[in-house]
């Protein structure tokens, strides 16, 4: 902590107390000690059980936030629908902001169609003009999708 030439801190200039970190909270000081009167052992003993609840309360702290991390994936995993292309199928590109055909507001939001030329591995596909030419990038499930005649 920074202390001015007086031997104060900026906390203390500027709320007018010093800062109390929680360590000191939960185990207390020398001096607290000495005016409740304890032993050394009754010290020792009082720090174990703090430091044990702290380590107990940090534990499940972790337990909760597994706990609902897993909740959360599973809420997902609902609402995911499993989608499957196969090859000659037709679909739409999702046309990206980043991309040249986004011109604007009102411009369209897909574009193709195009065939599916190959079903990769890990939700990618590999996707052909009408004429035949092949695109040499495979593009993400999430990125197209079926397109009705």
């Amino acid at each position: 902590m920074v202390r001015t030439s007086t031997g104060a801190t900026p906390y203390l200039l500027v709320y007018g107390r010093e800062a109390v970190i929680c360590a000191g909270v939960e185990i207390p000081s020398l001096r607290i000690i000495q005016e409740a009167e304890l032993s050394d052992a009754k010290w020792v003993q009082s720090c174990y059980e703090q430091l044990a609840l702290i380590d107990g309360k940090r534990m499940n702290a972790v337990c909760h936030g597994q706990l609902y991390q897993n909740r959360m994936v599973r809420a997902f995993n609902k609402k995911v629908r499993p989608r499957q292309f196969t090859l000659g199928q037709l679909v739409l590109k999702r046309i990206f902001p980043h991309q040249d055909e986004a011109k604007g507001k009102f411009s369209p939001k897909w574009q193709g169609p195009y065939i599916v030329h190959r079903v990769l591995t890990r939700g990618t596909l590999i996707l052909a003009e009408m004429d035949g030419e092949i695109w040499p990038k495979p593009i993400n499930l999430d990125a197209v999708k079926r397109y009705n005649v």
